[in-house]
């Protein structure tokens, strides 16, 4: 009979306890929940799409925490910090990547991985013209998702915006810029205004500090209207400063979405984006199911809000005509 030392005991004891513990961390890896990459050109008290986006979630079944995890990253409206988000998002080999908002969340998810399936959240520009996608129908690659009108809709929105307020006759114009939608919808806003004998005033914007010197600039001589498209980064994460901008001056405004005007815009026609964040969750559901990309035609909204805050026309002595408000979807009182 071989007696063993007091450190061969030991060994022989650690061994087979090492390898279980091996078996049940790879078993707990393999059966890990799906993690979601959250990637958002807003700030975590301003992120106003993601209830929406963790309902649809909720409503499919997929609680956070319990059978999902999601990885948040905010921009906070600086383009920049949006390649090292997406780039963090990638290095932790989320399941899926949900580019919340935008082309340069896109381009920058796109960037960081060419594996990780990524459903984009479209604010104006065409994907196809973008690059992001080869066609809406098959879309090649690893992105997928929805794409918004945000430019189609320039001309109705002015459309809207004169019968509400008859006396613009001059209308500021703010616009990121850094947008790839941003030439083509200057020259839908053009054509639009020309049509309603409007005259544009055009401001671009590229970062904070710029848009503060633009609406110095216009707080000079105010326009008699305001159309502000929020789907830049930079815009949408300052809405309230140009909101404010408008009380102040007692400028009637037109936006590119309802949040605009819940916290005192004027008006806003656009997709409803609540329905849209919605749809987003569906896209994420169909990919941690199984589904690739290249499966998920491309969706384009069907679904439009006409919304008109009366307290807002009040404050700025403005009376809406009752055709008007007969064709709103809601009217904040």
């Amino acid at each position: 009979m071989t007696l063993l030392s007091g450190k061969d005991s030991l060994v022989r004891l650690l061994v087979p306890a090492i390898l279980f513990a091996v078996c049940v961390s790879a078993e707990a890896q393999q059966h890990a929940i799906p993690r979601i990459g959250y990637l958002s050109p807003l700030s975590p008290s301003s992120d106003n799409r993601l209830e929406s986006f963790r309902g649809g979630l909720r409503e499919l079944g997929y609680i956070e925490g319990t059978n999902i995890g999601i990885e948040y990253r905010y921009t906070r409206g600086n383009a920049d910090r949006a390649m090292k988000a997406a780039a963090e998002l990638a290095a932790l080999n989320v399941d899926v990547m949900v580019a919340a908002g935008g082309d340069i969340l896109i381009r920058a998810a796109q960037n960081a991985s060419g594996t990780i399936p990524i459903i984009m959240m479209g604010q104006g520009s065409d994907p196809v013209a973008a690059g992001f996608v080869k066609s809406l129908a098959h879309p090649g690659g690893n992105i997928t998702g929805l794409t918004s009108l945000t430019t189609e809709l320039t001309g109705k929105r002015l459309e809207l915006f004169k019968l509400a307020v008859s006396k613009i006759t001059r209308l500021a114009f703010i616009y990121d810029a850094s947008l790839p939608s941003s030439a083509p919808e200057l020259k839908e806003v053009q054509t639009a205004a020309d049509a309603l004998k409007m005259i544009v005033q055009s401001f671009k914007v590229i970062d904070a500090p710029e848009l503060n010197k633009v609406l110095g600039e216009m707080s000079k001589q105010p326009p008699d209207g305001l159309y502000a498209n929020m789907a830049g980064a930079v815009i949408n994460a300052d809405e309230k400063k140009i909101v404010a901008f408008a009380l102040k001056n007692r400028v009637p405004s037109m936006y590119s979405n309802k949040s605009a005007v819940e916290v005192g815009g004027l008006m806003s026609y656009a997709p409803d984006l609540t329905d849209r964040y919605r749809r987003v969750a569906y896209y994420v559901a169909k990919i941690l199911k199984g589904a690739k990309p290249d499966d998920l035609p491309i969706e384009q909204p069907t679904k439009f809000e006409l919304v008109i805050n009366l307290k807002t026309a009040k404050q700025i002595g403005l009376t809406i005509p009752p055709n008007v408000l007969a064709r709103a979807d809601r009217v904040i009182k």
